[in-house]
């Protein structure tokens, strides 16, 4: 090939805008709980789940790299039974950034406690979201489909629920696991409660209230910081409403894990008869964080 040849193509390739995968996950694996002499293995995981997460194509939709989902997730290795295999807990956080300014809001925070893999160096991570291959893959496959379906409903209204599909469809997929944290009857808040909670009609204005509190709440703040309140004060009434059917739901506990201290920032100011609705709001669907909301008495 010519230099001139050459030129050209590189100069076509970048005429044409970089585009990426859908999530941009750091992942962090905590190791300190095990004991072993080569610990280049903990390296070597969170760089294959990082690769799994953000190199694999989950949607057939186009994304700049700028456009890509940020999350995080803190793998705590607790125990090595066997050479290979791990129990652990999983913090995830899904971020999303607020239009017009330089801050990220955490749209989803959860706590899954019952990971349980095996794990081997250098072993592709194989996924397919029609069958069950492994834990782990089943796990991190999962996850993904929970990160876009949060990410696209805080943009439109319902927006996630074919990516809340693919995750219930991998929890029936896992139910043949031995592994716990997939199963109805083990616990209220493990992967088959949010992918239950998700899909409910029951709890479809919750979904709605996650679209109102940052499209119309957040998104508009920068405008009119009252206008935004009052989307915000809206969209908590309607999880009010599902809150009085269905108590102590997973995603609801899940959406105030995640923006407890936000709100308690956004109501420390404005109009005093609004912050006194929020706070008796918020007193009564998330008491475990009123010292927090102590901070919006008008």
């Amino acid at each position: 090939m010519s230099k001139k040849s050459l030129l050209f193509l590189v100069l076509s390739f970048l005429s044409y805008p970089i585009l990426a995968q859908e999530i941009n996950c750091n992942v962090t694996v905590n190791a300190q709980n095990i004991q072993i002499s080569d610990r280049s293995i903990f390296q070597d995981m969170e760089n294959a789940f990082e690769q799994f997460l953000n190199n694999r194509r989950w949607t057939s939709e186009t994304f700049r790299p700028e456009e890509r989902i940020r999350c995080n997730i803190v793998l705590t290795l607790e125990t090595m039974p066997n050479i290979g295999s791990f129990t652990a807990s999983m913090q995830i956080q899904v971020l999303r950034p607020v239009y017009g300014t330089n801050y990220e809001t955490v749209v989803f925070n959860f706590a899954d406690r019952n990971w349980q893999f095996d794990y081997t160096e250098s072993l592709p991570l194989e996924f397919n979201e029609n069958t069950f291959n492994t834990n782990l893959t089943s796990m991190l496959g999962f996850y993904a489909y929970v990160i876009l379906g949060y990410d696209y409903d805080s943009f439109s209204r319902l927006g996630g629920s074919a990516f809340f599909d693919k995750a219930f469809n991998v929890v029936i997929n896992a139910q043949q696991s031995p592994r716990a944290g997939w199963k109805q009857f083990e616990s209220n808040r493990n992967r088959y409660w949010i992918t239950e909670n998700l899909m409910s009609s029951q709890m479809v204005p919750v979904r709605e209230a996650i679209y109102e509190y940052h499209r119309l709440g957040l998104d508009m703040f920068g405008r009119d910081p009252e206008q935004g309140r009052d989307a915000i004060i809206a969209s908590l009434q309607k999880i009010k409403e599902v809150n009085k059917l269905r108590p102590n739901s997973v995603i609801v506990n899940s959406f105030f894990d995640a923006k407890s201290d936000e709100l308690a920032n956004i109501f420390s100011q404005g109009n005093e008869a609004k912050r006194q609705e929020v706070l008796e709001l918020l007193r009564e669907l998330d008491p475990t964080n009123t010292e927090k909301y102590s901070r919006i008495n008008p």
